[in-house]
């Protein structure tokens, strides 16, 4: 037979290839000395193309033909292969899934029904003694669940509900902690009778058909959160109940983004670092963006792509690999549970973690398999974690099932900022808006977590002046208020739209979310059709009104249109309330323990983040602004984790390096059998030597958690390893037999150190201590060495490394931060590491480690900045760095430095402070003047230019703002922008000030960003 080797479908796609190649291998394609294919022959040919290669043996084109033909398969869709549940024997699928819901409405909602009625709606009614604060009576809440029950029977998902109830079920019986729910099943009151889901969709006028549509038949889809550490437990129960050839993990492709793809290919084509990253920033940070839609949106890419011949290289080879897999790996929480053996519908692969899937989750949902998502969320570990504490400490059992999210105490705390560990509302920008929100209930925190996101945060400022100012929201027909009052007369929630058709435009509950679908998607063809029916209604082909529309209801044309176009523009932005809903459930929890329960909250909070140096710093500084110390590691007070301990929190010994479960368990055995040791002696005495090394010895005493016992680190350190060999080679004689019972009983004396002493070693200084800490624990715990610049550091920072962290956690919303790429800054620290290389052109440069007291961040010095400071930079040496902030994708926020100072000069010399918007802080005498006098000449009237401006750029500097600061902020964005539009420049006093033409610029929407960012928007001109 005859095949050809094809690593490309047309010949035209060599060059990518080529490119990918030597992105692959990480090298350039002039390198000559490169892995490459020798032509362009790799390609998919035609069957006319290999009959010509291969005429002298036509008859292998046959044979390959023959077995082509052999080859077939066809995919049956619309088909659900979902495995088998057996009822309790006596009873159908369909009378246990009715008679598990009205077990769960009596204890969800107190309805019980009449002997003999079990379902009836006329009779049901609320047991005694039963109080539940809902304006719908028994009979609606058991309408709701007959009608959401008879959907589910109706397109097939009795089994559906059924399986998942049963593996959710299995959670909580084994005390695994399960989430609140996610996404659109959040909507369903069968969801919350069985306790798929914990909040009350009935309550938060949370909509089923969003969830499931009769009138779109799909899959349903429940995602649920578990307990990290105990998620796997859940998954094998489900394997070990459908059978192991049953379940599969799911393939999930890392594919090449937009931003990445320019990066890889400009590097591979050997074009400069500065014009790749310049043609990466013009593409717009946005989810889902695409080279495509970045060339039709950023008028700086689209200009350089007109204007550059380089840069049209490199953007046309980018959107020929763009969306191209980058490799392959196991998706963090699907499972597939088939009906037979999986291997009879879909292909499968073995990969690192077992059998998956070759085909990816959408494919495997068109296939008609049950794909679920088994998610570990950390914050449940949280609570649980916390809970336990809670009852060992204060004899209280939580059970927030049973509670309600209306602690004002809870509102306050979170409009406060003190939102640290509070799920969904942590992050730097979250924070802020919470205390702008000012949150009072449990609707204001599920509207900011919808809020804040790209697109909807525009609507921020409206909906925050309108919850201050509720008298003056208006609406473009009061029928709308119903539906908009919880949100403020803001327009937040996909189930927001589906009402305002339903209840404005007499659509059905089905039909609404068919319309939501469409603008979300923006199908224009479909829009346009639904905004006539929406205004005008529709008939049916018998004449009957089949959609009222606004105008049958009493609404204007002018209303309905403007309601329509106002749905169209913010659907494709808007939130999924339920989603919303049940992430704010945790967020309340979460926020519920740090309110009530600080250090037990505090405590397993850092537990879950073990490992993590710079989530335990922040929240080790946390603690510290609660008033809440947290105790070094310590062998006869700590735990594995982190436990609490007379209103404190001790550091537990899984945080310490190089120490494992199995040291952690023979110290905590022992300390229980043989009680707390005194003395380094004994404690090596009383392990069980086995399970313990040298190592996890010398990590614990550098740790400081042998500092309970008699002596100083350094003793400790000179004697620990003579200690354990003797211990070892005790054991290893006792195991063979070897050992007398004179030498026991000398062994047994000499090691409680009877006659032991530590030899006379002076301590270590304190530096070198905390060198150790920081080593073993990754934090400085007693002490920081840079506690003696605190008040320097904070007078002259503009920037932290936990401001830096934040941006970078906060990705997608970034770009609407206080702190931006391109923008200059001042930052201080130690330097903590070092790594110097020689450019091409023989020069030196460096990459810094520079740790202040919240994290280390990465600073690069540039060849012409390091030969003027190289002196500076030496290891432990705390100094303070002007330069500017520098993004990227998928990396860690950096600083590329423009001087370094020792901090004590840096403030002689003048460096300050910079606050958000403006700047402020202390300066040297006449700063001011000299930093206007390098921006513009220092009179109304300047000279006269050499050359004719183009156009003009008008930026005035408001009266709230600091003028010499906001001047330096201007000047270094406008150098990044050369060209022939002379700027003028307004300040508060009223004078102006024309730029020297090194200062010219040429307008540009990123230029109008960087200047609105800095001036705000009514103060730019172009």
């Amino acid at each position: 037979m005859a095949t050809n080797d094809a690593h490309y479908v047309r010949r035209e796609d060599a060059k990518a290839h080529d490119v990918l190649l030597a992105i692959q291998t990480a090298t350039t394609l002039d390198d000559e000395k490169r892995m490459r294919f020798p032509n362009d022959e790799f390609y998919l040919k035609s069957e006319d193309e290999m009959r010509k290669i291969f005429a002298y043996c036509p008859e292998a084109c046959d044979n390959t033909q023959k077995i082509a033909e052999q080859c077939n398969y066809d995919f049956r869709f619309g088909e659900y292969h979902l495995p088998e549940f057996q009822a309790p024997l006596g009873k159908t699928n369909t009378e246990y899934l009715r008679e598990l819901c009205y077990a769960g409405l009596e204890d969800r909602f107190g309805v019980v029904f009449e002997e003999g009625k079990l379902g009836d709606a006329d009779a049901a009614r609320y047991a005694d003694g039963t109080e539940y604060s809902t304006v719908h009576t028994p009979k609606e809440l058991a309408e709701r669940l007959n009608y959401e029950l008879g959907t589910i029977e109706s397109m097939g998902y009795i089994e559906y509900f059924l399986i998942v109830w049963d593996f959710i079920n299995y959670a909580k019986s084994h005390e695994i902690m399960v989430g609140p729910g996610r996404g659109s099943a959040a909507g369903s009151i069968v969801a919350y009778c069985l306790k798929i889901t914990d909040i009350d969709p009935i309550r938060y006028n949370l909509i089923f058909e969003r969830f499931l549509n009769p009138e779109r038949v799909s899959m349903p889809d429940i995602d649920i959160d578990f307990c990290y550490e105990r998620r796997q437990e859940v998954i094998d129960y489900v394997t070990e109940k459908y059978g192991e050839g049953r379940v599969s993990q799911i393939i999930t492709f890392g594919t090449m983004k937009a931003k990445q793809a320019v990066r890889d290919v400009g590097r591979a084509l050997s074009v400069s670092y500065a014009k790749t990253d310049q043609i990466a920033k013009a593409i717009p940070f946005e989810l889902g963006m695409t080279i495509d839609k970045a060339l039709a949106t950023s008028p700086d890419l689209k200009n350089l792509y007109e204007n550059d011949e380089e840069t049209r290289e490199v953007i046309d080879m980018a959107k020929a690999i763009e969306g191209m897999p980058r490799h392959a790996s196991t998706h963090a929480a699907g499972v597939v549970i088939s009906k037979a053996p999986i291997d009879e519908y879909v292909p499968l692969y073995l990969s690192e973690k077992g059998p998956a899937t070759q085909f990816t989750m959408t494919t495997i949902e068109e296939l008609g398999l049950l794909k679920m998502d088994f998610l570990g969320l950390r914050n449940l570990t949280v609570i649980r974690d916390a809970l336990e504490l809670i009852k060992k400490n204060h004899g209280v059992s939580i059970d927030f099932a049973r509670m309600g999210y209306d602690d004002p105490s809870v509102y306050e705390m979170i409009s406060a900022g003190n939102t640290s560990g509070v799920f969904q509302l942590e992050s730097g920008g979250m924070t802020q808006f919470m205390k702008n929100l000012r949150p009072t209930c449990f609707e204001d925190v599920v509207a900011g977590i919808s809020l804040y996101r790209p697109g909807p945060m525009d609507s921020i400022p409206k909906y925050i002046e309108n919850k201050k100012n509720p008298s003056g929201i208006q609406y473009v027909d009061e029928s709308l208020a119903p539906i908009l009052d919880v949100t403020y007369g803001c327009l937040v929630y996909q189930e927001q739209v589906m009402q305002i058709v339903r209840d404005l435009g007499g659509y059905s509950y089905g039909r609404s979310d068919l319309v939501r679908r469409a603008m979300s998607k923006k199908k224009k063809d479909v829009m346009l059709q639904e905004k006539e029916y929406f205004i005008n209604g529709k008939l049916d082909e018998n004449g009957n009104v089949e959609i009222a529309g606004c105008i049958r209801n009493g609404i204007s044309r002018k209303a309905a249109e403007t309601i329509f176009e106002d749905m169209e523009t913010f659907a494709q932005y808007a939130f999924n309330k339920s989603h919303a809903a049940a992430y704010a459930v945790v967020a309340y929890e979460t926020g519920y323990l740090k309110k009530h329960y600080p250090v037990e909250f505090m405590a397993a909070l850092m537990t879950s983040v073990m490992g993590d140096a710079k989530m335990i710093a922040r929240y080790i500084r946390n603690c510290s602004d609660m008033g809440i110390e947290v105790l070094p590691p310590s062998v006869n007070k700590s735990l594995k984790k982190f436990s609490v301990e007379d209103g404190k929190i001790r550091f537990g010994l899984l945080g310490v390096k190089n120490v494992g479960e199995n040291v952690i368990e023979a110290i905590l055995k022992a300390r229980e059998e043989k009680g707390e040791p005194s003395d380094i002696f004994t404690f090596i005495n009383n392990l069980d030597i086995s399970q313990v090394n040298k190592r996890a010895i010398e990590s614990l005493i550098k740790a400081g958690a042998c500092d309970c016992l008699e002596g100083n680190r350094a003793a400790k350190l000179a004697v620990y390893e003579t200690l354990v060999e003797s211990a070892q080679n005790t054991s290893k004689k006792n195991l063979e037999g070897q050992i007398s019972l004179f030498q026991m009983a000398s062994d047994a004396m000499s090691s409680a150190g009877t006659g032991k002493r530590l030899p006379d070693v002076q301590a270590f200084p304190l530096n070198i201590e905390l060198a150790m800490e920081k080593e073993m624990l990754g934090v400085y715990l007693t002490g920081h060495p840079l506690d003696a610049y605190k008040e320097k550091m904070k007078r002259i920072s503009s920037v932290t490394s936990d401001d830096l962290m934040q941006i970078e956690e906060e990705s997608g919303t970034a770009q609407n931060h206080a702190i931006r790429d391109g923008m200059s800054c001042i930052i201080s620290g130690m330097i903590a590491g070092k790594k110097t290389l020689i450019t091409k052109s023989n020069k030196m440069m460096a990459f810094i480690d520079l740790e202040d007291l919240y994290g280390i961040t990465e600073v690069v010095i540039f060849p012409n900045v390091y030969e003027k400071c190289a002196e500076e930079i030496q290891d432990d040496r705390v100094v303070a760095i002007k330069g500017t902030l520098n993004f990227k994708e998928d990396e860690a926020p950096k600083v590329l430095a423009d001087e370094v100072l020792d901090i004590d000069t840096a403030i002689e010399r003048g460096f300050t402070q910079r606050s958000r918007n403006g700047y402020n802080g202390s300066r040297g005498k006449n700063y001011g003047t000299k930093l206007m006098a390098a921006v513009s000449q220092q009179k109304t009237e300047a000279s006269e230019p050499t050359r004719q401006p183009a156009g003009m750029v008008k930026l005035r500097i408001p009266a709230d703002m600091d003028e010499a600061m906001t001047l330096e902020e201007i000047k270094v964005n406008l150098k990044r922008h050369e060209g022939d539009h002379e700027v003028r420049i307004y300040l508060p006093s009223g004078k102006m000030f024309r730029t020297e033409e090194s200062l010219w610029v040429s307008p540009s929407e990123e230029l109008r960003k960087q200047m609105a960012a800095i001036l705000r928007m009514e103060n730019v001109k172009m």
